[in-house]
This record gives structure tokens, C-alpha cells and sequence, in this order.
């Protein structure tokens, strides 16, 4: 059965959270956010994504713990810089030296902080590790969904049969209401004069004929049965029901032509917009 395209998971391990969200989108587009510095976790991440997801736009979000990624380092040579111009201004120019370890704090450059440059392999361990874990969920969730959109296209599907049997049923009954029309029209013209009836049973003939949708409507079942089979499959899919829903418009498209009978045309329009739910639903898999 084939999976939804959109989807969540989350999941934490050590320092840092993976996120992911996916959308509908006609193949695989995959993008990572990172924190500054954190860059590097953007291949691997997508090489894993890669395992996961065939087709939709996934978005992966990565957020890290700051608390101790950034460290005060003190200059001893800034410090040093400082209280020799503080004995200068004592000495020379009888200024009181009240420098105390708070104001020498607030002085620039004395304190900086540095940031602490993340380890590479064990992040990207960690980063990877919460990922396959997101994945699990984010797979479970697109499961779900797409068994919910199988279910309501297996309905859908349910009633183009239906309508395309009353179709069917109708074509018989328009080419013999044709036929007594054209009894009907030429014995008003003709009057008193006797009725052709093999010229009237030809011209019917024709008629049914160019009314007749059997081919259209037993490839259409064909689509149906192609359909199905594509429903009870896994993996990536989508793509191919999508070209199949255009097969499905072309032969409503067609019989909805052929036909010029109220009731039939009713029944052609019911077709034609279950068609179009389906192929809406069919754009959400995978």
C-alpha cells in the first residue's frame, strides 16, 4: 500500500532534536536546518532521508542544546595592559587605582567568549541516531495516512463502476428512443406514404454506432483493475497513478462526447468528478 507524502516525526538524542515534516511535491526534495556551525550535518542527513522517502518535500530541522557551547576565555596580556596603565595614572598623575576583579570584568576585550567548535563524528552520530528514530515515526504516521486516502480512492472507485454501469444500460435505451423519433419525424413528413423500415432500422444502426461507448467504458474498467493493483503495491507510486488518472479523464472525456442523452450526460458528470477526487487524493502519495 502506498504512503502519504505528508508526514511528522521527532525525536531527541543526547544534546540535540531532529524534526521532520514533509509536503506533497512531484519528487524528492530534501532540505536541512541547521544550527550555525552545524552545516556539516546536512549530507548525512540527507543520505538518510534517501532511505526513507521516495518522493515530497522534507523538510529537516535540527536544534542543539547552546548551554555549553560557548565558553569565557581571560586574556591575561589585556589584563596586564590594564593594571600597568592603571599604576601610570597612579604613580605620574596621582589617579586612585580602584580597579577590583568586577569593573576588571566589564573592561573590553579582558573576558571573551569563545565558542566551543562541535566534535564532528560524535555529532553527527547523535544527529543521525535521533533522525533514523524520527524517521520510524514519520514512516508510521505516512502509513496511516496513506491506508486512510487507499480506502477513500477504493470508494471513489466503487462508484465509477457503479455509474459506469448505468451507462452502459442507458446506451441501449437512447438508440431505441432514436429510432422511434425517426419512425415518429418520418411518418410526419411522409405522411399517408408507406415507411422504409429497413432505412429506418439503417439510420438507427448508425446512430447506435456512433453512440456506442463499450470500447471506452471496458477500458476504463481496465484502469479500475490497473488502478487497484497499484493500491495494493508499496513504494513510490504516486507518479504512476497520476499518468493513469489522465487515461481515466481521455475516456470519461469521450463517452461524455458521445453521448447526447440528458440522463446519460447527468451520469458523465457524476463520473467526471469522482474522477477528479481521486486524482486530487492520488497527488498526496508517495
Amino acid at each position: 500500500m502506498p504512503n502519504s507524502m505528508t508526514g511528522y516525526g521527532r525525536a531527541s538524542s543526547a544534546s540535540l532534536t531532529v524534526e521532520l515534516r514533509s509536503v506533497n511535491h512531484r519528487y524528492l526534495e530534501v532540505s536541512v536546518r541547521t544550527p550555525r556551525g552545524y552545516l556539516f550535518l546536512e549530507e548525512p542527513l540527507k543520505a538518510l532521508a534517501s532511505r526513507f522517502v521516495g518522493r515530497g518535500k522534507l523538510e529537516i530541522g535540527v536544534s542543539v542544546d547552546n548551554v555549553e557551547s560557548t565558553q569565557l576565555a581571560f586574556s591575561r596580556p589585556v589584563w596586564e595592559g590594564y593594571l600597568a596603565a592603571a599604576k601610570i595614572l597612579e604613580n605620574e598623575y596621582g589617579v586612585t587605582n580602584d580597579l577590583t576583579a568586577s569593573s576588571a570584568l566589564r573592561l573590553p576585550d579582558v573576558m571573551t567568549a569563545a565558542r566551543r567548535e562541535p566534535e564532528i563524528e560524535a555529532v553527527t552520530a547523535q544527529a543521525c541516531e535521533a533522525a533514523e528514530e524520527a524517521f520510524a515515526d514519520f514512516c508510521a504516521a505516512r502509513e496511516r495516512e496513506g491506508a486512510r486516502l487507499a480506502e477513500d480512492i477504493e470508494g471513489k472507485l466503487s462508484e465509477i463502476e457503479r455509474l459506469a454501469a448505468l451507462i452502459a444500460e442507458r446506451m441501449p435505451e437512447v438508440a431505441a428512443a432514436y429510432r422511434e423519433r425517426l419512425r415518429v419525424k418520418l411518418g410526419e413528413v411522409l405522411e399517408q406514404k408507406m415507411l422504409d423500415e429497413s432505412r429506418i432500422l439503417t439510420e438507427a444502426a448508425l446512430y447506435a454506432d456512433r453512440i456506442c461507448v463499450d470500447e471506452e467504458l471496458v477500458r476504463l474498467r481496465s484502469h479500475i483493475a490497473a488502478l487497484r493493483d497499484l493500491l495494493r503495491q508499496e513504494g513510490a507510486v504516486g507518479r504512476k497513478m497520476d499518468f493513469l488518472m489522465q487515461e481515466f479523464s481521455r475516456e470519461a472525456n469521450t463517452v461524455g462526447s458521445k453521448c447526447n442523452d440528458a440522463e446519460t450526460t447527468g451520469y458523465v458528470l457524476e463520473l467526471k468528478s469522482e474522477i477528479e477526487k481521486i486524482r486530487e487524493q492520488v497527488q498526496n502519495l508517495e
